[in-house]
């Protein structure tokens, strides 16, 4: 289905694997992590690794999962600090500012909503060039809960006044769509391949794109 513009007033845009390739953070979270806590704790990478998947699963789509503080804690080693050591793979996705100034054309209010940390989110709009163009973020560690919760889009609807059947929201996370489309978002769209170094594992059941442009 055809995106009907002029019924949508709000676009809230995730950041990693949609406005940014998600290759970064498969680097960071699989190689550049498990080199550096097989470094801390005298393991092989293999060994690091196998220990960190681990500990990733039972955390998956929840609130710490994607909190530098908490894995900093957790694994005694400053995640992001690495972080800001090793920027170099941070990158936009192909059409990410020609679709932004598209809807700067189109008049619509768009926004950044995010699971990542405030800090990642501030590290890879500044390397980006993304701060220029995205006047609000909003990160889920502020309203108590990850974009997967259904009590993230309670608190985040409390805070953030939109009408939700005209409203559009991109994102990569299958779970995360759901969640907002439980809550009452109309128009969903998914992307096709996030990690561009990564085929996706599997297809997801929104409509999918490839460049946020083509919706143009």
């Amino acid at each position: 289905m055809r995106i009907d513009w002029p019924g949508i007033d709000h676009v809230f845009l995730d950041m990693d694997g949609t406005l940014l390739d998600l290759h970064f953070d498969t680097h960071f979270w699989h190689q550049v992590l498990p080199r550096e806590y097989a470094r801390v704790n005298e393991l092989t990478v293999e060994s690091a690794l196998k220990s960190l998947r681990a500990r990733f699963e039972a955390k998956r789509g929840q609130l710490e999962w994607y909190c530098v503080e908490f894995w900093s804690r957790e694994l005694q080693v400053d995640v992001m600090s690495l972080k800001q050591q090793n920027p170099n793979k941070i990158a936009l996705r192909p059409g990410v500012s020609e679709f932004l100034e598209g809807l700067q054309r189109l008049g619509k209010k768009f926004s950044l909503l995010t699971n990542a940390h405030r800090e990642v989110v501030n590290l890879k709009l500044k390397k980006t060039g993304l701060q220029e163009k995205i006047e609000e973020v909003y990160c889920s560690h502020d309203f108590g809960h990850a974009k997967e919760s259904e009590a993230f889009w309670e608190r985040f609807s409390d805070s953030v006044k939109f009408d939700p059947g005209r409203t559009l929201f991109i994102d990569d996370s299958e779970p995360v769509l759901e969640a907002a489309e439980q809550f009452g978002i109309k128009w969903l769209r998914s992307i096709r391949v996030p990690d561009s170094q990564q085929p996706r594992i599997a297809p997801s059941r929104f409509v999918e794109i490839d460049r946020l442009a083509e919706i143009l």
